[in-house]
């Protein structure tokens, strides 16, 4: 697996899966019936942000990752990610790849910390990786977010000191 700087001519790739994942209302924030051009604006990022893809051999993206600073002027050494896997490549280790390569470049850019924002609590699979990373719950914001099978559950904020 190759993670690589996104490109424009990466963007109908990564639509088909982040509909999904948007509309399906499970783990991002987003309206559910976000437009595919809103959609690009949010996700790929300019300078000095982020986004990148990982790519197989035969160059398929498999799921990508945009990284940004947290907050502006005096909270702006804390970074912050989100990530984004293809539902048929998950379980293989992007997401995990794509969340290492984030803390690096956050590392290696002179963030302090990372901070996730919003990772709802039923999102385990991705609460659990965060943990294995060493992020912790620093906090839960309770029924923060309208699951549409759960109903109302928490937004956990997750951190990680670099």
């Amino acid at each position: 697996m190759l993670i690589r700087e996104a490109e424009a001519a990466d963007w109908p790739a990564i639509w088909p899966f982040f509909r999904t994942i948007v509309a399906a209302g499970e783990t991002f924030t987003y309206p559910s019936d976000l437009g595919e051009s809103e959609a690009a604006g949010w996700w790929l990022l300019p300078a000095p942000s982020r986004t990148v893809v990982a790519v197989d051999d035969a160059g398929t993206v498999l799921g990508t990752a945009k990284m940004n600073r947290n907050h502006m002027g005096n909270g702006s050494h804390i970074a912050s990610a989100s990530y984004m896997v293809s539902p048929e490549h998950s379980g293989k280790g992007v997401g995990r790849e794509l969340c290492e390569y984030t803390v690096e470049w956050a590392r290696s850019s002179g963030y302090r910390a990372m901070q996730f924002n919003a990772v709802v609590e039923t999102n385990t699979r991705a609460v659990g990786l965060y943990r294995s990373l060493g992020f912790d719950v620093i906090g839960t914001l309770p029924e923060g977010f309208n699951h549409p099978t759960e109903g109302y559950v928490g937004l956990h904020i997750m951190h990680k000191p670099l």
